[in-house]
């Protein structure tokens, strides 16, 4: 920019920061490192998030869904995610505005429940659906990431054992021509596509991997399930139900990670819920947080910690 209108790049910065910005007279400039906070911005409809602003400093990032990430999104961001911290600075918006919430969006995260709970008293918890489904996502991937170190492992002592016998090893080879180890390394992103958008090739691999590892397959439509639990019922008595039979199959499976999923579902149950009342997501505040990370991309990543935020609350505060 400097260069285009013939002045020093460094010097325009310094004299944009210093005078042009207003960023010396900014009436929230001594806390902006801590806590900044836009009650103006409240709405009915919130949600909040954790956001990585740099070099893996957290904040914890309040927004309002009827802004659209556009201006007037933020409602409060607060350095950290320390629910004793954070509850202390939204406590600085009056009472009458947070309670006037009636719905917040958030993730399982304990601290994020105890802020929401504290800081907005009458607002609906719904437990944002991705994170419950990425969780199913994740176990499946686990029981692949498992069976493909066996595969390894048995590779490996059929190697040492032609090598013992000074006769060649020759991997076996499916009609796909992938090895036990390709196929399972190049399953990986299938097992996160729904069936209906495999391409051809996928297609043959999922069928020589549920073949040949068939407790892949279970688990793999035991999350396809879950996922379907959320798509295709919007009666909340309904999704009660679908839930309970899909807590029996996870029981009869026997897999740790799925236990895992199922207990953590039980203990968020009531928020997860919440869900099929509205069909309310996080997907407000992951998009803001897109938005923050490309900010910080386009310059470069964040120097001056209270400068970046000055910018980032011009613009969407």
């Amino acid at each position: 920019m400097g260069f285009f209108f013939g002045v020093d790049g460094k010097k325009l910065q310094r004299q944009y920061k210093k005078h042009l910005s207003n960023f010396t007279t900014w009436n929230q400039r001594e806390h902006s490192s801590e806590w900044l906070l836009f009650p103006e911005n409240m709405g009915q409809y919130l949600s909040i998030d954790e956001v990585n602003l740099s070099m893996g400093e957290l904040y914890t990032v309040v927004t309002n869904k009827a802004a659209k990430g556009k201006k007037g999104a933020i409602v409060a961001i607060i350095a950290g995610t320390k629910a004793e911290i954070v509850i202390n600075h939204l406590q600085k918006i009056s009472p009458v505005k947070r309670n006037q919430v009636v719905e917040i969006t958030l993730d399982m995260a304990n601290s994020m429940k105890l802020i929401a709970k504290k800081s907005f008293p009458k607002a609906k918890q719904v437990t944002d659906r991705f994170h419950v489904q990425k969780l199913a996502l994740e176990a499946v991937q686990e029981v692949r990431i498992r069976l493909k170190w066996e595969a390894l492992d048995k590779e490996n002592l059929e190697i040492a054992e032609a090598k013992l016998n000074k006769t060649p090893f020759v991997s076996k080879e499916f009609y796909n021509g992938d090895t036990a180890k390709q196929l399972l390394t190049r399953s990986r992103f299938l097992l996160y596509k729904s069936p209906n958008k495999w391409s051809e090739s996928q297609k043959e691999r999922a069928k020589i991997l549920f073949q040949e590892y068939p407790k892949i397959e279970t688990v793999y439509y035991l999350s396809l399930k879950l996922r379907n639990i959320y798509n295709k019922n919007t009666d909340k008595s309904v999704a009660i139900t679908k839930l309970a039979h899909w807590y029996n199959d996870v029981e009869k499976l026997e897999i740790k990670s799925f236990n895992t999923i199922m207990n953590t579902i039980k203990i968020n149950y009531d928020s997860i819920l919440n869900y099929f009342d509205n069909r309310s997501t996080n997907a407000s505040a992951e998009s803001f947080n897109a938005k923050i990370k490309a900010f910080r991309n386009q310059f470069r990543g964040v120097r001056k910690v209270d400068f970046f935020l000055f910018r980032l609350t011009k613009l969407f505060a």
